[in-house]
């Protein structure tokens, strides 16, 4: 048994360590939005020119940092919650609601989004498909590959906080999310 618990806390860490990892490098691609926006509104205002692709490249950016930024802000635990009767229960309460919250909600909705998805994506991969606009950019086949890749990063880390969660209401794990959350906070 003991194998098995830091077999799983190993798989909790190392999918937190890719979540922190991927999240603080999407993070960056907020200030290469602002800059590529900035650079727009010269361009039209000051310029009075303008570029579709550049346009189309903050919006890739936008729909990179909130898809991709889910998992890392459910590690961070930056979701939206309702506190009501939540803020009141012991952080052993707190961890199962979380872990029954992961297993009931988050990670079927992760797996439908998923298959949903699935056809909608290899089909616009199938014809490679571009930006309607002329000028704009010619991999809207990626822009929707995020369609797949955030469910797969938000399950990940979806089966990590399951994970943490109910070793700490078992009582074999002193590390509860919560509290790493809170002092994050």
């Amino acid at each position: 048994m003991p194998r098995l618990i830091q077999f799983l806390e190993h798989l909790a860490s190392g999918i937190d360590c890719f979540t922190e990892w991927t999240g603080r490098l999407v993070a960056w691609l907020t200030l290469a939005m602002m800059l590529l926006t900035c650079l727009v509104v010269v361009m039209r205002y000051f310029l009075q020119s303008g570029s579709i692709a550049l346009q189309e490249s903050v919006t890739y950016f936008h729909a990179v940092v909130f898809l991709l930024g889910a998992a890392f802000t459910l590690k961070r635990g930056g979701h939206v919650r309702v506190d009501i009767f939540y803020q009141r229960y012991s952080p052993r309460m707190k961890a199962l609601v979380d872990a029954l919250g992961g297993l009931l909600f988050l990670i079927p909705v992760c797996i439908l989004i998923l298959l949903f998805c699935w056809e909608y994506v290899t089909n616009s991969w199938a014809i490679r498909e571009v930006s309607k606009e002329a000028s704009g950019l010619p991999w809207v086949y990626l822009l929707k590959t995020l369609l797949i890749l955030m469910p797969i990063t938000l399950l990940l880390q979806g089966i990590a906080e399951v994970i943490k969660n109910l070793l700490f209401f078992f009582g074999l794990s002193q590390a509860h999310t919560i509290d790493h959350q809170e002092h994050l906070l």
